[in-house]
């Protein structure tokens, strides 16, 4: 029904940028309500990073306000992070998600990693 592809993950120096980007397909259009990024570093549970409603309403977690941007293409389907000042802590694997208008069900992305290291 959807799919969710992302791209853009790698390995980057502590204070460096990323962008995370996010393809999706299938049965969603004008349902969109939501879309998001997630991200599960190792040991540790899944947490969101930030999302976008479908009214251009954004949320982000306090640890990457200021310096992730989450942003979407309409007309192309595409969801992007854009991360910057990064530290180790970013460290995870990144998922994205989509939750259409009937709110009861949330696709997620099979995940890219993302590694901040020197």
């Amino acid at each position: 029904q959807v799919q969710l592809v992302e791209s853009g993950g790698g390995v980057v120096q502590p204070g460096g940028s990323l962008r995370l980007s996010c393809a999706a397909s299938g049965n969603i259009h004008d349902r969109i309500y939501e879309m998001g990024w997630y991200r599960q570093a190792p040991g540790k549970q899944r947490e969101l990073v930030a999302n976008v409603k479908n009214d251009d309403t954004t949320n982000y977690a306090d640890a990457v306000k200021d310096r992730f941007f989450i942003s979407r293409d309409k007309e192309q389907n595409i969801l992007y992070l854009q991360m910057n000042s990064l530290k180790p802590e970013d460290t995870g694997v990144y998922y994205c998600t989509l939750e259409r208008v009937y709110r009861d069900y949330v696709f997620w992305g099979q995940g890219t990693q993302v590694t901040v290291s020197s």
